[in-house]
């Protein structure tokens, strides 16, 4: 295994450039640049690739939110592509049907949401694309490298090994995504790194969208299979619940970081909110005079006890905001304001971590099950993208014919009747996957953002001030070591999600090149500190990559060393 903080260049372009965990998917939409396509419809290209190169974190059968800067208006609009429960599936249901727990079990078929990633791809086709490339043009060059094989590359290698026997436990066509191998305990086993991978199914399927759009997934022979195979596990989802999905284009949420920098994110049910909340907390740590935020030292002991400490807060205070807003009226105005800032920040004590947060804190129990890549292009848009399954390999439920997994996102909702996130019909549940972007006054500052489940609000906030704040360049800012928050001992309070408020006890995983000194120091503040090292980092820190523009239009990209990714760039 290569160093996981090797210290690579940062990538330069003035045309252009991708960013994405897979080098093959970034030459991908590389590809579709160099062939007039704009940053948006690249996104699409690049998404259709990852399916085929890391289906254990994302693909066809999960979800997607996308942030668009249009170089144009220079606005920042959002796309949310999530999709919901099915329209009969209720807490009643599930409790006369056994289930008497906070959560919907991990293995339960109702665990499965309506895929909104197909549809969010012809939404942002038909409204952020430049249309200098059809959707059959733009997915067959991936559909083609399905039929004839990929190689896969070291760390998704490893993350397919490590979810792959999941494949084989639920009665669907998951030794599709498997190698067939005699010599394996059960006969099938993950490809190892550098191995040609072949997935004629998932060609078809992309075959089929680029042929018909939406209809090619939503309605057809797509949509027989998944029917069939859900019908089959026990799912309450019907042809209406898929052909009636819908996207939705939001107004982004936004806090000024100094000097007229933004931080956008995408509003509920998405969980942006949480590293809008902890930026806040710590502008008003510093604007109280309780640190200095200049003066602070990039992963000191000091930093990291206001990072960590704001996390929290943000965490608990967007607990019962990131729902449905289709299904609850979700108003953010008092929330995201300087007033409960300031509140929130009373709350801090430079000397010890708040004890009323010993028990509300997130729980990564799935961990880094997403991709996220960025993308700018030659007229000066940039397109922020994620789509995840959820889980490794999602539900593990593979649709015949089909080539992808589909997506366990319900596993979010809570039962808990008259909590905003509880499960209900035909409801969207909390997502924690968050595209990233930053403006300085009305231009293009930066596209990034951190995949890896409640990481993401995280990685946001420890990558912007790397940047912002420490004066580190892209590959620099993902490069430094991060912390991650995750819930220690104690039974799930059965509120929110998985995450804010679930157990007893905040635990700070550290990555192991944090300095000792630093971490016997918050262990003094009272934090309970853990230390991860090697390939278990991989997958609980998460993966960024990052695009930053400058006042004379280049861009300087990076892209995280915990993953296999690269930043290509464009040249004409």
């Amino acid at each position: 295994m290569s160093p996981r903080f090797s210290r690579r260049s940062v990538v330069h372009s003035t045309k252009g450039m991708v960013a994405s965990t897979q080098p093959l998917a970034s030459a991908i939409g590389a590809r579709v640049l160099d062939q007039g396509g704009n940053a948006a419809m690249a996104g699409i290209a690049v998404a259709a690739a990852l399916n085929l190169l890391e289906p254990h974190q994302t693909g066809v059968g999960g979800d997607m939110f996308a942030l668009f800067y249009d170089a144009k208006t220079k606005k920042v609009e959002g796309l949310n592509g999530s999709g919901r429960s099915p329209k009969a599936l209720t807490v009643d249901y599930l409790r006369k049907h056994g289930v008497e727990g906070p959560r919907i079990p991990l293995t339960s078929p109702h665990t499965i949401t309506v895929p909104g990633a197909v549809g969010g791809w012809c939404d942002i086709y038909e409204r952020w694309g430049n249309k200098k490339l059809t959707m059959a043009e733009i997915l067959e060059p991936v559909a083609q490298l399905a039929e004839e094989g990929a190689p896969i590359s070291e760390v998704s290698a490893k993350l397919w090994k490590d979810h792959g026997p999941k494949l084989l436990k639920t009665d669907s066509a998951g030794a599709d995504l498997l190698v067939k191998d005699d010599s394996a305990e059960t006969g099938y086993r993950a490809p190892y790194a550098g191995e040609v991978f072949k997935n004629p199914g998932l060609a078809a399927v992309l075959r089929e969208i680029g042929a018909k759009g939406r209809d090619g997934f939503y309605k057809g022979w797509v949509a027989d299979s998944i029917l069939e195979i859900l019908q089959k596990r026990g799912s309450l989802m019907t042809r209406e619940d898929l052909e009636n999905h819908t996207s939705s284009f939001v107004e982004p949420i936004a806090i000024e970081i100094k000097d007229n920098i933004k931080l956008w994110e995408l509003p509920p049910n998405g969980s942006g909110l949480v590293a809008i909340i902890a930026v806040g907390v710590i502008k008003a740590l510093d604007r109280q005079g309780k640190i200095s935020l200049e003066g602070l030292k990039l992963n000191s002991a000091e930093y990291l006890h206001v990072a960590v400490e704001a996390l929290k807060f943000a965490f608990r205070e967007a607990d019962e905001y990131v729902s449905d807003p289709d299904h609850h009226d979700v108003s953010l105005e008092e929330l995201l304001s300087e007033t409960k800032y300031d509140e929130l920040a009373n709350r801090f004590d430079t000397s010890k971590i708040h004890p009323n947060y010993d028990d509300n804190v997130i729980n990564p129990i799935h961990k880094s099950d997403t991709v996220y890549f960025a993308i700018t292009d030659r007229w000066g848009n940039a397109c922020s993208f994620i789509i995840s399954i959820f889980d490794g390999f999602g539900s593990s439920t593979v649709p015949a014919g089909t080539g992808f997994c589909l997506q366990n996102r319900g596993l979010n909702f809570n039962l808990t009747e008259g909590t905003r996130n509880c499960l209900a019909g035909g409801k969207r549940p909390y997502h924690t996957i968050i595209p990233a972007m930053v403006t300085k006054g009305d231009d293009l500052w930066a596209c990034y953002g951190v995949m890896g489940g409640f990481m993401q609000p995280q990685g946001h906030v420890q990558v912007l001030l790397n940047m912002i704040n420490f004066g580190l360049d892209p590959q620099q800012a993902l490069d430094a070591p991060r912390f991650c928050l995750s819930a220690g001992k104690g039974i799930d309070f059965g509120k929110g999600t998985h995450g804010p408020c679930s157990k007893h006890e905040t635990v700070v995983n550290l990555e192991e090149t944090i300095d000792p000194e630093v971490v016997e120091t918050l262990k003094n503040l009272g934090h309970t500190v853990n230390v991860v090292s090697g390939e278990d980092a991989w997958a609980l820190f998460g993966r960024g990559q990052v695009i930053r523009q400058d006042e004379n239009g280049v861009y300087h990209a990076g892209s995280d060393p915990r993953g296999d990714g690269q930043a290509v760039p464009i040249l004409l």
